[in-house]
């Protein structure tokens, strides 16, 4: 599948790979902001903004907006992170001329008065409904609590008090910084002809003015190493989640961090699956592997009844320092390889999975990397990649956050547990 790259005179790049087998095509605008580069007074306004830009625009209302999107059958949306802001559609390639026309177009947002003070208001109402599922509330305060005062510790919504506060011409402002060629990139994937995207995109975005923006603090995190209980009398279960670092998103050691993960903690098979999800200690278990631009973590969570919380907790804390001292089985990297490289190609079967995959790739290391590329790096994870990456990032400096209804916990010892099925 051929790559392509373009860079128009403002600084806007284009990316593309192009698989004429494909039925469908893909296309992103990547912007290069989220909650990591906002201060205290305009936090959640990353969020916000990508909430505006289906709002309206110069040249369309928020139903022109939908209205054209559905008019040629698209798939499309936008998400924030704490580091991008992506706007996206899937569609049928004879509409390409159509999908950049609207995705450009609404990365021109008018960001009026009335639209602000409406959305702002849906806004506070999300806020209100994530705050009312306990696992996500306790992750976003986990974070917090980990990242102290690293700017991902920022929360993607922001509040209600910064939200309430935020003006428009303080979001206004912010676009006007982050939204510039120079930090925008367009990807698409699929069935596309080059030459035509390249076009397009000159025509929709090569009058788009501004400064390159300055580079992130991008230290590593090392954690708080704290201990926090959140007493939440009408949650019916206990949350926890145990956070400790990990490898940076440029570091090529993120694929036995992927891998480990896998391994100790995926909802079917894994280590923890058998120590508490199984015998019915627990209802879930999770680990997960996330890498930042200068940093990463290894997020551990599982929820249970409040009466099983200290022995649960005791268990998934003997089960990580087990693993820290001991590292994995020869058979779990196995398992753990297969289930990660059947992901990977699955998610490379649609042009949108490639989308992603392409696209992130570029965001953070500028490189294009075939499926085949990834699937070669995550095989050739060995178990002494495994260790190295224990012994520059232990599992066992947690920093340890708990919502539900106890007022205090403490990790209670427990008999041998049960060894993963090989």
């Amino acid at each position: 599948m051929p790559f392509h790259r373009h860079v128009l005179a403002n600084g806007l790049e284009v990316i593309g790979e192009v698989s004429p087998s494909a039925r469908s095509v893909a296309l992103g605008f990547f912007v290069r902001t989220g909650a990591r580069d906002e201060t205290p007074e305009v936090s959640g306004v990353s969020h916000f903004l990508e909430h505006m830009a289906f709002k309206g625009t110069s040249r369309r209302t928020a139903l022109d907006v939908n209205r054209d999107f559905d008019r040629i059958g698209a798939h499309y949306n936008a998400f924030t992170s704490e580091e991008n802001t992506v706007y996206y559609a899937a569609f049928l390639p004879e509409y390409l001329p159509q999908a950049v026309d609207v995705l450009a177009d609404i990365l021109r947002p008018s960001l009026r008065d009335d639209d602000f003070e409406v959305e702002k208001k849906v806004i506070i109402e999300e806020i209100g409904m994530y705050e009312d599922q306990p696992m996500w509330s306790a992750y976003d305060q986990a974070k917090r609590l980990y990242f102290a005062d690293h700017p991902l510790g920022n929360s993607i919504l922001g509040t209600v008090e910064s939200i309430q506060n935020l003006t428009r011409d303080q979001m206004r402002a912010y676009f006007e910084r982050r939204y510039v060629p120079p930090n925008i990139f367009v990807a698409a994937a699929g069935n596309l002809a080059w030459p035509q995207l390249v076009r397009l995109v000159e025509e929709h975005c090569g009058s788009w003015a501004g400064e390159p923006v300055a580079k992130r603090d991008a230290r590593p995190a090392q954690g708080s190493g704290a201990f926090s209980v959140v007493a939440k009398e009408k949650v019916a279960q206990e949350h926890v989640i145990l956070i400790s670092p990990g490898p940076a998103v440029n570091s090529p050691e993120r694929y036995a961090a992927d891998i480990l993960a896998m391994a100790l903690g995926d909802d079917t098979g894994s280590r923890l699956y058998w120590a508490v999800v199984d015998p019915g200690l627990a209802d879930s278990a999770d680990t997960s592997f996330h890498d930042y631009e200068g940093t990463g973590s290894f997020v551990t969570s599982f929820s249970c009844e409040p009466g099983q919380a200290d022995t649960v907790l005791g268990i998934v804390q003997r089960v990580l320092a087990e693993v820290q001292r001991d590292g994995i089985l020869e058979a779990e990297l196995q398992q753990a390889k297969s289930k990660v490289l059947s992901r990977l190609v699955r998610g490379s079967e649609r042009p949108m999975g490639r989308l992603r995959a392409i696209g992130m790739c570029w965001s953070y290391l500028h490189e294009y990397r075939t499926t085949d590329d990834e699937l070669k790096a995550f095989d050739a994870v060995s178990l002494g990649d495994v260790r190295a990456v224990l012994e520059r990032y232990p599992l066992t400096q947690q920093t340890v956050l708990a919502l539900g209804p106890l007022t205090q916990l403490q990790p209670r010892s427990d008999k041998a547990s049960r060894r993963p099925t090989p």
